[in-house]
């Protein structure tokens, strides 16, 4: 008599510097299906879960920065064909039928809206300026370097996506932390991501409690921007935090999120708002 098999069930673990691992502390916290019933235990990333993670972006930044543009779109490009292969699947981890299908073709979509630009929005941002003496006065972009992203709780996937392409459209990393209520979404794409041609450590997925990492967001550093959805006591911590540490924040309320469905989710702004620029004044005939 042939005993029946068990099935094997997934060990979630976060993706950090083009490995996975599990959080530094070894705590997790349970998810539950709609119903109720049992998962996954999804890690519980700590403090020094996102420092190590900001580590790795800080490794890999130089490296990503170079790339050109051009190559960087087809690696973003490569990424939606991925996400678009593997959609069952990551329908399956958000959990929701019919609205996951279109969570992921939207999310498959804004990754090839933010490929398009990668190779023109230097055209756009950047110029040349007329000035009033005898210099050739230019404006070019330059990648602000390290990028913390904390994406909303839903919609999961699709307003990660929406925050992490445009910071790495121009070459910055990013270290992100995912929906505190649907996590499981994000394990998935770092999956995917481990097996797209995008270097290790350009993007950091955590997963855990805003509680605790959000002031490690506000106060590192190493990190020159937030991009981030969090309700209003999050939003003046990140606000003060980034005031002392010297960082910019693109704070989105989450009391009053956008239509990440709609096209205006997705513009040019979204990736100037992570941008420096370096103006230039070169002396005509020296």
């Amino acid at each position: 008599m042939t005993m029946p098999r068990l099935p094997i069930t997934k060990t979630p673990k976060v993706y950090v510097g083009g490995a996975f691992i599990r959080s530094e502390s070894g705590r997790t916290f349970p998810l539950r299906d709609a119903a109720g019933a049992f998962r996954a235990n999804i890690p519980q990333c700590t403090r020094k879960d996102l420092r190590n993670a900001v580590e790795a972006a800080a490794k890999a930044g130089p490296g990503w920065a170079r790339r050109t543009p051009y190559n960087r779109g087809q690696i973003l490009y490569r990424l939606a064909e991925m996400l678009e292969a593997r959609a069952p699947e990551m329908a399956a981890a958000l959990g929701r039928p019919a609205a996951a299908r279109r969570e992921v073709a939207v999310a498959v979509d804004r990754l090839i809206y933010y490929a398009g630009w990668a190779d023109k929005y230097e055209q756009v941002l950047g110029s040349v300026n007329p000035v009033a003496s005898p210099h050739f006065n230019f404006t070019v972009t330059e990648p602000m370097g390290l990028v913390g992203v904390i994406a909303p709780d839903r919609p999961a996937l699709l307003g990660l996506v929406s925050l992490v392409a445009p910071a790495i459209t121009s070459g910055n990393t990013v270290v992100a932390l995912a929906s505190e209520i649907a996590p499981y979404p994000a394990i998935v794409l770092g999956e995917m991501l481990a097996t797209s041609d995008l270097p290790a450590g350009v993007v950091n997925l955590l997963t855990g409690f805003r509680r605790e990492l959000v002031p490690t967001f506000a106060s590192h550093a190493h990190l020159r921007a937030v991009s981030a959805v969090v309700d209003a006591a999050d939003r003046r911590a990140l606000a003060l935090g980034a005031a002392e540490s010297v960082k910019r924040t693109r704070l989105v309320p989450a009391e009053e999120p956008p239509d990440w469905f709609a096209e205006a989710a997705q513009n040019l702004y979204a990736i100037r708002d992570l941008l420096e620029f370096k103006t230039t004044w070169h002396p005509i005939g020296a």
